[in-house]
């Protein structure tokens, strides 16, 4: 006897409605959580790490211009980690990069931490800090989406920014207060002994997923390799613009800061006007970030993308009626409530990049942010030399706002419609 099949079974099931990611969902993720830990754990220790030197250095140099490079040291090998190791993060499982790494990182502190190293020595092993930094920050990040599906990708990465930015303000203080009770040595090696956390965390927290390039496609030298990727993360279409557009806003945006403390003066503050112009900021990102995570959908945050972003830099216009302590510190806080426009870019950028290229892209990305910012530091330092620090914040708030113009006109130019994916993010999240 002939059956006849129902139509009804034999119908293609609708995918079950998925509710949209949260914070509280991400935290819930147990691999997410372990990566969470290590990063506030490794953090912590590099602060600790960054202080104890530059309160060495000075005290063994009595030089505030090499003090003042073990912070810039930190950020200046990222050119070189970025251009000529990024091909790492792909060859390689993202759990295997993570943790060499830091078992790097802990060992170059460790041996900061012998009594009596040479102050060269000392910037040259900061030198190699520097370097691994952004093969590490490209492999965590290209390793959340194997962790978050969907939306989820942007809310931790949100999450990892703000216990960046909370950790590092915390850390100065832990530094600080660890060099009352201990030698520097000790401070070292107890910053050490952080990155040796971090390591036993992602060994064992992180499961082993395999590397996005298979190994019979990694051909060549990784500095051949790296450089041929940067290459072609430039030359995938519409991924151009959203990386100028993750670059060139905060370097012009992080002038306020380097101009905190000629700004205080002009204003006729001491080191407390110094610290509350410091702190408005980033203070306002974490609210942004805390609501626009919270409140906003996937889509809503990447349709909002340019218009937040214009926060950065329309609050600056106002400094052209040199404003008192509060009023500034006020109008930085808005600015610091537009950095929230990297969350939209975080999903637009994940959607844009070929998995393949996912560990580059993301290395070549975070590094190009800190090579940027650097450079705005120094400009902005070094066009307050010759004009007072309100007229330059005001000036740099209108290139600001000429910079997202531009990057808006490349987006909508590479065409609007991939704006659109993350909606499936939003389902998927």
């Amino acid at each position: 006897m002939s059956q006849q099949s129902d139509p009804a079974a034999s119908a293609p099931l609708a995918p079950a409605p998925v509710a949209p990611a949260t914070y509280r969902s991400v935290l819930a993720v147990r691999e997410f959580r372990v990566v969470f830990l290590a990063q506030v754990i490794a953090t912590l220790g590099n602060v600790v790490a960054q202080i104890t030197l530059a309160i060495t250095v000075y005290e063994r140099t009595r030089s505030p211009l090499l003090s003042s490079l073990t912070f810039a040291l930190g950020f200046a090998p990222y050119v070189f980690g970025a251009t000529l190791l990024s091909a790492v993060a792909d060859r390689r499982p993202a759990r295997d990069v993570m943790v060499a790494c830091q078992a790097v990182s802990c060992a170059v502190v460790g041996v900061m931490a012998v009594p009596g190293m040479p102050i060269p020595v000392l910037l040259a092993l900061l030198l190699v800090l520097g370097t691994v930094a952004p093969v590490f920050q490209g492999a965590r990040a290209a390793s959340l989406p194997d962790l978050l599906s969907g939306s989820g990708y942007a809310l931790g990465r949100s999450l990892l920014r703000l216990v960046s930015q909370s950790t590092q303000i915390i850390g100065f203080a832990v530094g600080g207060l660890l060099l009352l009770v201990m030698t520097s040595s000790q401070a070292l090696l107890a910053a050490a002994v952080t990155f040796g956390l971090a390591v036993l965390l992602l060994r064992f927290g992180v499961r082993r997923r395999p590397a996005r390039q298979p190994e019979g496609d990694a051909r060549g030298s990784v500095a051949r390799a790296s450089l041929s990727g940067v290459r072609q993360v430039l030359a995938v279409p519409g991924l151009r613009p959203l990386l100028l557009l993750t670059w060139l806003p905060p370097a012009f945006a992080v002038a306020p800061e380097a101009l905190a403390s000629p700004y205080a003066d002009e204003l006729g503050g001491g080191s407390a006007a110094v610290g509350l112009l410091l702190c408005a900021a980033p203070a306002g990102s974490v609210v942004g970030e805390l609501l626009a995570g919270t409140l906003l959908s996937a889509r809503t945050r990447v349709r909002m993308m340019l218009p937040t972003a214009v926060l950065m830099f329309v609050p600056l216009l106002g400094f052209a009626f040199r404003p008192g302590l509060w009023v500034a510190v006020a109008l930085l806080t808005v600015c610091g409530l537009g950095f929230t426009y990297a969350m939209g870019l975080d999903q637009r950028v994940i959607d844009a990049t070929p998995e393949a290229l996912r560990g580059r892209a993301l290395t070549i990305t975070l590094a190009g942010l800190m090579i940027t910012q650097g450079l705005g530091f120094a400009a902005a330092g070094a066009v307050a030399e010759f004009l007072p620090p309100h007229v330059v914040i005001v000036l740099v708030g209108s290139l600001g706002l000429l910079t997202l113009a531009w990057c808006g006109a490349s987006l909508r130019g590479r065409g609007a419609g991939r704006a659109n994916r993350p909606a499936a993010a939003d389902r998927a999240g």
